[in-house]
């Protein structure tokens, strides 16, 4: 049998101009991941990670508290575990939605009033707002040429999550990635419906482990979202 771990990035910078980059509590987190990895006598024979910098940066940091990166197999980038295309939801979809759906508009309003509290309030006003504007996305209700689609975005991930479960037998893969696609590698594995990946994605913490065991024809779900190495004060969804 083989294993494949999704790892989720450590927490970006969702709120500042640049949002593609780890933030201290990030970094940390990242080497907390390398180091839970070098407890469990993890030895990876794969080590793969997204385009974008929170996820490349993230793999490094952690082959490097996992024990330097020549203990790990050169890490290699695959654009197909690049998360789905948050700013271009925010910034590109939100404004179209919100032109012609009235209460979604009045979730972009009270996020934009709260927004500069920061806090609990500003990041449950925000997540409501994201919510329904993915779901939108989701069910093809709010399009852009420029904005990748649901189909297209499921497309890749499964595509990716293909070549990972034809690997020969005894394959240890760490995939650095992102929450979206980690929600829907899980709903892919488990045949459940499209709208299952939206409500995992919420649920993936910063820094988890998602542990899937496979072969022979076989994908198997063995822990989720595992956060045993990032006590309370290294925690975080966003």
């Amino acid at each position: 049998m083989s294993e494949l771990v999704l790892i989720r990035h450590g927490q970006a910078t969702p709120f500042e101009a640049d949002t593609d980059r780890l933030s201290p509590l990030g970094e940390a987190q990242a080497r907390a991941v390398g180091e839970r990895l070098a407890a469990l006598g993890t030895v990876p024979t794969h080590v793969l990670h997204g385009p974008l910098v929170r996820q490349r940066r993230t793999a490094l940091l952690a082959a490097e508290a996992a024990g330097g990166a020549g203990n790990w197999p050169a890490p290699r980038e695959d654009p197909r575990l690049a998360e789905y295309d948050g700013d271009g939801l925010i910034r590109t979809l939100s404004p179209l939605y919100a032109a012609r759906n009235a209460e979604f508009a009045a979730q972009v309003a009270a996020f934009r009033a709260r927004r500069a509290e920061g806090g609990p309030e500003r990041n449950r006003a925000f997540q409501g707002l994201l919510e329904t504007l993915a779901g939108a996305w989701q069910s093809d209700d709010v399009t852009h040429p420029e904005v990748e689609g649901w189909a297209d975005f499921r497309a890749r991930v499964r595509a990716a999550l293909t070549d990972v479960l034809a690997l020969p037998s005894g394959s240890t893969v760490l995939a650095f990635t992102s929450g979206g696609v980690i929600g829907l590698a899980v709903a892919l594995c488990l045949d459940a419906p499209d709208a299952a990946a939206l409500k995992l994605n919420w649920r993936v913490k910063n820094g988890s482990l998602t542990r899937l065991t496979f072969g022979g024809g076989r994908v198997s779900l063995d822990t989720f979202n595992d956060t045993a190495h990032l006590p309370g004060d290294l925690s975080s969804w966003r």
